[in-house]
């Protein structure tokens, strides 16, 4: 069986981009992290053990998020890579990097990326 597991709406305050403002005053970015599995055993049991644990995803999210990066592309690959690497069970994965208010001309409420591994 397949499930999906979603941890939406992760939110931090990271100082990514390529402008020297964006380095010293960051701005607010909103992580959404969707995980396709099987957590029936889990189901069953009632056992964390057996799923995917929130608290993890959340924590590498946030840990990745810190480390400064010009791009949000190369901060949501290194998302992908840490789950995919420290998580088992999954069989498809999705992150999605929302900047919002980005530093643009223009009147743009934010801009996203979203890659799946």
């Amino acid at each position: 069986m397949k499930h999906k597991i979603f941890v939406n709406g992760i939110q931090c305050y990271a100082f990514h981009g390529c402008l020297p403002e964006e380095a010293r005053i960051g701005g607010h970015y909103i992580v959404d992290v969707e995980i396709l599995t099987d957590f029936s055993k889990a189901a069953a049991l009632d056992t964390l053990s057996d799923t995917i644990d929130y608290v993890d995803v959340n924590r590498i999210v946030c840990q990745e998020m810190a480390i400064r990066s010009k791009l949000i592309e190369h901060v949501g690959q290194r998302i992908v890579n840490r789950i995919q690497h420290e998580l088992k069970g999954i069989e498809h994965l999705q992150v999605k990097i929302t900047k919002i208010s980005p530093p643009i001309n223009g009147d743009v409420q934010s801009v996203a990326i979203l890659i799946e591994g």
